[in-house]
């Protein structure tokens, strides 16, 4: 009971304190195309305007076809191809790198007019694009789906394709191996995949565009490089789209100009023995042709060659060289030797044995060390050793056959990176490809 001078408590009100929920009329996300598309027998049924496929874990490639077909010519077919990001797109955000899938627009808006107009021409349009950024790996915890990197990629060529709606395909290279520009894995996908690997393309009427094309201000040149490793003219995205005039470039790197004829009989070899028993090492950067150098003008000489790479230690290599001198045998010690007191360490071993120590040096430049690597890590089969592991096939041959397998650690110091392959074209054409 309520105690003196208590207030009574207000009654409950009688009616709803808050209005009952309005009932909302739920939107289907349900089109009338997919209702339709259900129903429809799957003989009747439309092909996916998109497919997406996946080579080698490494190369995705997407198709798009239109309703509109390409003009059909009797002539040998002619490509536009092209790079994507900075090239046919760019970002709406300003960044860099696209933040989303959503976040890109026509590089120009003369770009869509021009592309239709090349279809109309009969031109088959493609990109051809380095994305070492998309992740192919399965994302587990959200049911082994695409990562979303490779999602975004997806979605953002989409909508480029479906905004274009002409037959067309993107093949975009994700690690650092022959598809990747300026290697031509991806051009040869694409002319395996439309059969013009047997039909042959027009290559003078045909474009490569691209804006890594070795200006100044470009990152790099690997465009310029992909369209002449594919044989394709040149453009940049300013010539091509807005009619401008070439740029200037920096000096660029042309494996071309190393290769030359092998020297004929009558010029004396770059290097000969002057003892019987000497220590000779080698000083040079990765890739600068210490190896290739042992192989032709040292190895016929019996030369033994001590190698940090195979031997793993510096202790091991001294170890080893020692066992041969004390056999009588020469040696050659196949490392970089970069500073004086690893150098100084042979010296030491040469005054051991009372035997002359000289040192040959590698002048090749950073950029011809770089593409070396490039070769020799995309080429297995240039390891010399290889030649007698299959007795009878000729070196061409084996090349091609095993193009691009994956490379033995314990090779990677004794792979062949020079042209110099007793007068082999296949190798010398690889060689040559094969820009970094």
């Amino acid at each position: 009971m309520a105690g003196a001078g208590a207030t009574k408590r207000a009654a409950s009100p009688s009616r709803a304190i808050s209005p009952p929920p309005v009932k909302r009329k739920v939107e289907s996300t349900i089109t009338k195309r997919a209702v339709s598309s259900f129903f429809t027998p799957a003989s009747q049924k439309k092909p996916e305007q998109i497919t997406w496929r996946v080579v080698n874990n490494s190369a995705i490639i997407g198709k798009y076809v239109a309703e509109a077909e390409r003009k059909q010519t009797a002539e040998k077919p002619k490509v536009a191809a092209f790079d994507l990001d900075s090239t046919l797109v760019s970002t709406a955000s300003g960044n860099t790198f696209p933040k989303s899938s959503a976040d890109w627009k026509w590089w120009h808006s003369t770009v869509p007019t021009k592309l239709r107009e090349l279809n109309a021409k009969g031109y088959y349009v493609i990109v051809i694009t380095n994305q070492k950024k998309i992740s192919l790996k399965k994302e587990t915890k959200v049911g082994n789906s695409d990562s979303k990197s490779l999602t975004n990629f997806k979605e953002r060529a989409a909508a480029v394709m479906k905004q274009l709606d002409i037959p067309m395909s993107v093949y975009a290279a994700t690690e650092d191996d022959g598809y990747r520009k300026p290697r031509t894995g991806l051009w040869t996908e694409f002319l395996d995949d439309y059969d013009f690997d047997i039909s042959g393309v027009d290559l003078r009427h045909s474009v490569f565009v691209g804006d890594a094309a070795g200006r100044p201000r470009d990152h790099s040149q690997v465009d310029r490089g992909f369209a002449i490793n594919a044989g394709l003219s040149f453009k940049t995205p300013e010539e091509f789209f807005l009619d401008a005039d070439p740029e200037p470039l920096v000096v660029p790197f042309d494996p071309s100009t190393y290769l030359q004829e092998a020297p004929g009989e009558d010029v004396s070899p770059p290097f000969s023995g002057e003892s019987p028993l000497e220590l000779v090492i080698f000083c040079g950067s990765p890739g600068a042709g210490k190896s290739t150098f042992y192989w032709d003008y040292l190895e016929p000489l019996n030369y033994e060659r001590v190698n940090q790479d195979l031997l793993k230690t510096r202790p091991k290599c001294i170890k080893v060289a020692k066992e041969h001198l004390a056999a009588g045998k020469p040696v050659v010690v196949d490392n970089t030797n970069a500073d004086a007191e690893t150098r100084a360490q042979w010296v030491a071993v040469a005054r051991e044995f009372k035997v002359p120590i000289r040192c040959v040096y590698f002048t090749a430049s950073p950029t011809l060390c770089r593409h070396n690597n490039a070769v020799r890590a995309a080429n297995l089969s240039l390891n010399p050793e290889s030649r007698t592991l299959l007795p009878g096939i000729a070196f061409g041959d084996f090349l091609r056959r095993f193009k691009e397998p994956s490379m033995d650690e314990g090779f990677k110091d004794i792979i062949r990176v020079e042209f110099r392959f007793r007068g082999d074209e296949e190798a010398k054409r690889l060689w040559s490809q094969y820009w970094v």
